[in-house]
């Protein structure tokens, strides 16, 4: 597989001739990363995981199935016709590439925020991207994660400790658009030491093969 990093949580992957897209938001290029897309999987509805506008116009370019929670209907708007509801445990093909569903719940941000469906993705047995939550896909071995760094619902122990956990390969950085060359430089640092794996960030339409 070929991938795509764009922007914060946004991937391309490019398997056998077709187009997955993953998370196109709004702090990404969502219309470069859409473009030719064969299917998109959505973790959750937050507009930084999801460009409505973005999909929408595409959709009327080529149409394309969209694979997240049944929660995503509200936010797609009239694009809710091709969504394909996704739950926790399943199993399913998109764009020619096998994918598993995991989690099922967005990370607490507050306890005076509601909590709103989430859902992580292992894409073809290689790369899992769990949207905004910290899951550990139980007895499944990640050869290449792409981890959320930074979040409002988040702290530099816990995604360490998520890194650990899943003990991938290779850990890519992910979500990371709210943060500052600052606070990259620091937290690159402290994830390459501590992960204990190879620990990587991409800049924005870096490709890569796994």
């Amino acid at each position: 597989m070929r991938l795509t990093k764009y922007a914060h949580s946004c991937l391309r992957v490019e398997h056998d001739g077709g187009v997955l897209v993953v998370d196109p938001g709004v702090f990404s290029d969502p219309a470069t990363a859409l473009d030719g897309a064969d299917a998109v999987l959505i973790t959750h509805e937050h507009p930084d995981h999801l460009d409505p506008a973005a999909v929408r116009l595409q959709l009327d370019r080529q149409p394309f199935p969209i694979y997240g929670p049944a929660s995503l209907a509200g936010a797609l708007g009239d694009a809710a016709e091709v969504l394909h509801p996704v739950s926790p445990g399943e199993s399913f093909t998109a764009a020619g590439v096998a994918v598993r569903a995991y989690g099922g719940r967005h990370a607490v941000i507050h306890p005076d925020i509601p909590v709103i469906d989430n859902i992580g993705y292992l894409i073809n047995d290689v790369v899992y991207h769990p949207g905004d939550s910290l899951v550990v896909p139980d007895e499944t071995p990640v050869d290449t994660l792409f981890a959320p760094i930074h979040a409002p619902w988040s702290k530099f122990s816990e995604v360490l400790d998520f890194i650990r956990a899943v003990a991938p390969r290779r850990a890519y950085a992910l979500h990371d658009a709210l943060l500052n060359d600052n606070g990259l430089g620091v937290l690159d640092r402290q994830y390459s030491a501590l992960s204990g794996t190879e620990y990587q960030r991409l800049e924005p339409g870096s490709r890569v093969d796994v």
